[in-house]
């Protein structure tokens, strides 16, 4: 009965006091402990993730500094670029028949015949930019497109029968030595549509460019949707565009080399939403958005990454984008026709 009875003693005011600042004390702790362990588990993703970025990468990060252009030395090439209007020595036509073989020219002038029907276009994958979305269905007729990237061996041929302006990079208006079957760069898309035109051709629409890339079962890359850096030529891998022929493994499902890296490729359209996009801003860009007028040259479109662009911009559905009087070392194209053997309108 004593025990039952018993009531402990009512706790001082200081008692009171001091167990609350322990009871206080004792929720920040844990609070404190809870932020640290989030931030702790979000600095471990972020390392998972860059370990991934660093497993793609195809060049030793170390090595980064050595591969980074500077800041604005692609705007300088161009005004350079579209300032070098001068006559230049160049090849005589003769001269650039004989670059190389007869044999190597029908190979690099070949085409490969896409049979008409329809394919995934675009993307709906979350982190994918908007101009890329939504997946849609297009249907085409039966089409032609190069085999091979526009080399500098044909362009000079281009340039030695129309007078036509030579690229920058050529240096008094001759290829540099080693780069015959490199693809031609230094081209706006006014200079990739003369050639088109001379050549008998047209350039691809975007949506003949994606088709002969990802057939018909949607893959992300020719090969298949798991990037493989031994397939292409991409972030800095190499350093600066390669022979035309040189990744025959990264060939489409049709035979088609390079829809994939090396250098992004000219198309014949102006940069369009897809129809059910909603991203109102990409028909201009960012002018736009902003409720600016439009620019007085659309821009066009360009697809394939790059040899200095990263895994991801080379996946077929992604759609870059350009003034068509902008060149570029990393900027290319290859032509599309309607027919199997295109008639040459120029000698």
């Amino acid at each position: 009965m004593a025990l039952a009875s018993y009531r402990p003693a009512p706790l001082s005011v200081k008692e009171r006091q001091h167990r609350r600042r322990l009871l206080m004390m004792t929720f920040l702790t844990c609070l404190v402990l809870v932020m640290i362990g989030s931030t702790i588990h979000v600095v471990m993703l972020g390392r998972l993730r860059l370990s991934d970025m660093r497993k793609l990468a195809t060049y030793d990060l170390k090595e980064e500094s050595a591969h980074v252009r500077a800041a604005g030395e692609d705007i300088m090439l161009q005004m350079t670029h579209e300032a070098n209007r001068a006559p230049s020595v160049g090849y005589t036509l003769a001269e650039a028949q004989r670059l190389v073989s007869r044999e190597q020219f029908e190979q690099l002038d070949s085409m490969v015949r896409i049979e008409a029907g329809s394919f995934l276009m675009g993307t709906n994958l979350e982190r994918a930019d908007e101009q890329d979305k939504p997946q849609h269905k297009v249907m085409l007729p039966t089409f032609y497109i190069d085999k091979y990237l526009v080399t500098n061996a044909q362009y000079a041929r281009f340039v030695a029968a129309t007078q036509h302006r030579p690229p920058l990079n050529w240096q008094d208006g001759r290829i540099p030595q080693g780069e015959l079957l490199l693809p031609v760069t230094m081209v706006s898309w006014n200079d990739a549509a003369a050639y088109a035109a001379w050549a008998g051709k047209r350039l691809p629409h975007e949506t003949e460019y994606e088709k002969a890339g990802r057939g018909t079962d949607g893959r992300r890359w020719p090969w298949g949707d798991k990037m493989d850096p031994a397939r292409l030529n991409t972030y800095y891998n190499v350093g600066s565009a390669s022979a035309v022929t040189a990744y025959p493994k990264g060939a489409s499902v049709f035979g088609v080399y390079d829809l994939s890296g090396n250098v992004a490729e000219w198309t014949a359209d102006d940069l369009q939403p897809y129809e059910g996009s909603t991203a109102s801003w990409v028909t201009f860009g960012a002018n736009a958005a902003a409720g600016k007028a439009a620019p007085s040259l659309p821009y066009k479109v360009l697809r394939g990454g790059s040899w200095k662009g990263d895994p991801f911009s080379t996946s077929l559905y992604h759609r870059d984008y350009a003034l068509p009087d902008h060149a570029t070392d990393f900027y290319g194209f290859r032509c599309a026709s309607d027919v199997e053997r295109p008639v040459r309108t120029q000698p």
